[in-house]
């Protein structure tokens, strides 16, 4: 099942994330403007979580389609395995642009275990992996189905979708500040050496990885009533 129903949350990032699309989307569309290069006149239409929509969250052909993105050049049964990432939010812009959403409230939350697939799908998100760490100037000794593997995936998608099918696409890392129900970072300066950590097990520099991937940081004080 790739669109997945979830609650109401009351804490962590899922509960920041359904408050600030659903309470101050103007608030997440002004913290993208500058990174995105958006003018005044552009807007986010956000797909996902929504209310109405059972704040569902979407993974394989189900992200693509709430999109309306067609992998015509590399399909993505051909890049990766069923069960793939499931993506915090889903936007789009009124210039076409797509935005692939994950969201932290916590250090941890940044490192993931290794990919726990079968032998059989292990293989082609190995070769994958290493597809795109090429394509990202990442370190030959680097494995990216070890430690971090979260993270290698989204950017794997990533490159699938910009790279391998010219399709506008951006990757985006919220890291949301002073949520203090799941003892979070108090300040983005918290949250900049767990971020260059990933970066360094990854084998990449964020240099390569600009413009399309971009960490924001909101501040949930905002969003508290």
């Amino acid at each position: 099942m790739s669109r997945i129903c979830q609650k109401k949350e009351s804490r962590g990032s899922q509960h920041w994330l359904q408050e600030l699309i659903d309470r101050c989307p103007d608030l997440l569309a002004n913290t993208l403007q500058l990174p995105l290069g958006l003018s005044g006149d552009d807007t986010i239409t956000w797909l996902s979580p929504r209310e109405a929509d059972g704040y569902a969250e979407y993974q394989d052909e189900e992200f693509l389609e709430k999109l309306s993105v067609h992998l015509e050049k590399r399909p993505i049964r051909t890049f990766w395995p069923p069960r793939g990432p499931v993506w915090d939010a889903l936007g789009k812009t009124s210039r076409g642009d797509i935005l692939l959403v994950e969201a932290k409230a916590h250090l941890p939350e940044l490192k993931s275990p290794p990919c726990q697939a079968s032998p059989s799908s292990l293989a082609l998100i190995r070769k994958s992996l290493a597809e795109a760490a090429k394509s990202y100037g990442a370190a030959s000794t680097a494995d990216w189905s070890q430690d971090y593997y979260q993270y290698a995936n989204r950017l794997a998608h990533l490159y699938l979708v910009r790279e391998l099918n010219n399709i506008p696409a951006w990757l985006v890392f919220l890291c949301f500040v002073n949520a203090s129900e799941m003892d979070g970072p108090k300040s983005v300066e918290e949250w900049r050496p767990a971020i260059e950590a990933a970066h360094a097990h990854l084998g990449v520099k964020h240099e390569r990885l600009q413009p399309y991937v971009v960490d924001i940081f909101v501040d949930v004080t905002t969003l508290r009533t």
